[in-house]
């Protein structure tokens, strides 16, 4: 069993909207919606977990049974952070499935997912046991400890930017965040880096640029302007 935990849990407090970002409309629909229906149509994913800011799931449910969403199976309540927020609803898909299952971690609020990319996940996935999307980085970065003036260049060459999906066997994720509480890591970014925090190696999976995550005012105008892009026929 392939299931799909979405985040959707943040309260977007950097959009300066009135609701959470990822139940802003775009084009007369929630952005949640768009990333739900990405693993909605993927026939490799049987169901759909999603972590949500408590008070919404009612209108949660109402959205999915608008758009037909019906891989959607469980409801979370999301935590204080992304880390609590994925035990959360590890412990809700617990409550019916197995640790033999298998779960793809992904941002709610990165709608742009391909079905070329949750494919990728679940073969990286089955060839080495974990699937990370991550791109290559072809900005120069700098280090800096006040963000006004730099100090180290960073090799580009061998700098990955990890996006989500992240799959991973259920058991092992679930035992990760054990380990997590023993030692006191409560506060990691992304299951890559709790991993990575445990001494676990990430094998890497195919993104793309296109898969945004919706953070701000901006990803939301670019998001739109990516629904409405059509590549040209002579590009190949």
């Amino acid at each position: 069993m392939n299931i799909a935990l979405l985040t959707a849990a943040g309260s977007g407090t950097r959009t300066h909207q009135d609701i959470p970002k990822q139940f802003i409309h775009v084009n007369n629909k929630p952005i949640l919606i768009y990333t739900l229906e990405a693993f909605q149509r993927h026939p490799g994913i049987d169901e759909i977990c999603v972590s949500i800011l408590k008070g919404w799931e009612d209108i949660l449910r109402a959205y999915a049974k608008q758009f037909n969403i019906t891989k959607l199976k469980y409801i979370a309540y999301g935590g204080r952070n992304g880390q609590e927020s994925i035990h959360n609803g590890m412990e809700e898909v617990l409550r019916h499935r197995s640790l033999d299952d298998v779960v793809m971690v992904h941002d709610g609020n990165r709608p742009m997912v391909g079905q070329d990319i949750i494919t990728d996940s679940l073969v990286k996935f089955q060839e080495h046991g974990s699937a990370v999307a991550a791109i290559p980085c072809m900005e120069v970065v700098f280090t800096t400890q006040d963000r006004e003036v730099s100090q180290d260049v960073l090799e580009r060459g061998v700098l990955a930017r990890t996006q989500t999906p992240h799959t991973y066997r259920l058991e092992e994720l679930w035992d990760a965040h054990r380990q997590a509480g023993e030692r006191g890591i409560f506060d990691t970014p992304a299951s890559c880096a709790l991993m990575h925090a445990l001494g676990k190696k990430s094998y890497f999976s195919l993104g793309s640029e296109k898969n945004i995550k919706i953070t701000t005012l901006d990803d939301i105008e670019i998001f739109k302007a990516l629904l409405n892009v059509k590549q040209d026929e002579w590009l190949k």
